[in-house]
């Protein structure tokens, strides 16, 4: 009885030849297909999506920041209603694309004249319908505000083309220098 337990004892924990195959497949075949496909990954790199020209640029397009900050001359001359409507307004409201008033149309515009200045304003500088929110572009919100009361005028409307703000200093400064000199006159 001691040789038969004795025997049990020395031997391993591979007892069938199944055992054996999957034994020597884990241990020698499948660390090297793991070796490759890390190799394949590590030197597959950073190669330019399909149909991408210029990598560089895609990258740094792919990376850009959320949020922007833009320049602009403050000190720049406002441009008039006519010149911001031929720059940002002819290519609908011309042809009338897309429900949009044709400039000159009394008929299309009257409802929109009716709603008054502000309404006029915040539906260009917002958006509506097909227009797209003009606000934040090329012009500012005084030179859209001319634009607005260019085709609205050119249409019948009546309002009053916005001058531009002079400097914050100057107003104030003017109106307290009047009572000053008419004191030292005295």
């Amino acid at each position: 009885m001691s040789d038969i337990s004795h025997e049990e004892d020395h031997t391993g924990p591979i007892k069938t030849p199944k055992q054996l195959l999957m034994t020597v497949f884990f241990a020698f075949v499948a660390p090297i297909f793991i070796i490759i496909g890390l190799v394949a990954f590590v030197t597959s790199g950073n190669k330019p999506a399909a149909g991408t020209v210029n990598a560089e640029k895609a990258i740094a397009e792919r990376i850009q920041k959320v949020g922007m900050v833009e320049i602009r001359d403050a000190n720049r001359e406002r441009k008039s209603g006519e010149e911001v409507y031929k720059a940002q307004c002819t290519n609908c409201h011309a042809a009338g694309v897309v429900g949009a008033p044709k400039f000159g149309d009394a008929a299309a515009w009257s409802a929109r004249i009716a709603t008054g200045l502000e309404a006029l304003v915040t539906s260009a500088l917002k958006g509506k319908g097909a227009m797209g929110a003009q606000g934040g572009g090329d012009f500012d919100d005084l030179e859209i505000t001319r634009a607005v009361v260019y085709m609205a005028n050119a249409a019948g409307g009546k309002f009053e083309a916005p001058a531009a703000p002079g400097p914050a200093g100057a107003a104030s400064d003017a109106a307290a220098a009047a009572p000053a000199a008419e004191t030292a006159k005295k």
